[in-house]
């Protein structure tokens, strides 16, 4: 690969992994929950209290340090890069965001936040160094085993959600509509950023 479409493809990385970031904030304190991994990231936030932007980085880099002993494959560079730029970003935007005392328009802020979030994954996605570390993982495990890639997730999803409200993550609203509605919108996001893009 030239030497100028390493540099395309790590800035669409940053691009997206900021898009992202921020989206998923936006969602994650509108007060309807958090996204499935979200909850997750809560709960440790919450029990060994540190940012959420520090527990994003954590479960991350069990789940790259995971998937790279069970099946390297599903780790480039972008994996690295994404987190990095993700997790900082996190915390950056924690408390940049304005809401509403009325709650549907929280619940607007949420969605938009929740697309935003798909988008800035999709983007993310295009430049196609290496799966994100949740993918990563669902990937490993079901192409190593024979499975089934949505069943995987699903279950993943599950166990995500479940320890983090053990931990004291808050499923709700946000939780669901991430579910349903961010796999299309990354699907068209990366499509699009490859067309525009030329990757």
């Amino acid at each position: 690969m030239r030497k100028q479409e390493w540099i395309k493809k790590i800035m669409i990385i940053v691009l997206g992994s900021i898009i992202a970031a921020y989206g998923i904030t936006l969602a994650l304190y509108a007060g309807f929950g958090g996204a499935t991994l979200a909850v997750l990231w809560q709960g440790i936030a919450k029990t060994f209290d540190i940012s959420i932007g520090m527990a994003s980085m954590i479960l991350a880099v069990i789940m790259i340090v995971f998937a790279f002993f069970y099946d390297r494959s599903q780790i480039h560079i972008g994996t690295i890069l994404y987190q990095i730029v993700y997790s900082f970003c996190i915390d950056l935007f924690a408390d940049a965001h304005v809401y509403s005392a009325h709650l549907w328009v929280n619940l607007f802020i949420m969605l938009f936040g929740i697309i935003l979030f798909a988008i800035g994954t999709g983007i993310y996605a295009a430049a196609s160094l290496g799966r994100g570390s949740y993918e990563a993982v669902t990937f490993s495990l079901a192409e190593k085993n024979g499975w089934q890639i949505k069943i995987v997730r699903m279950i993943l999803d599950i166990v995500m959600v479940v320890v983090g409200v053990l931990l004291g993550g808050k499923f709700g609203i946000c939780t669901i509509a991430t579910i349903i509605v961010s796999g299309p919108i990354i699907e068209v996001a990366a499509f699009k950023t490859k067309r525009i893009f030329k990757i």
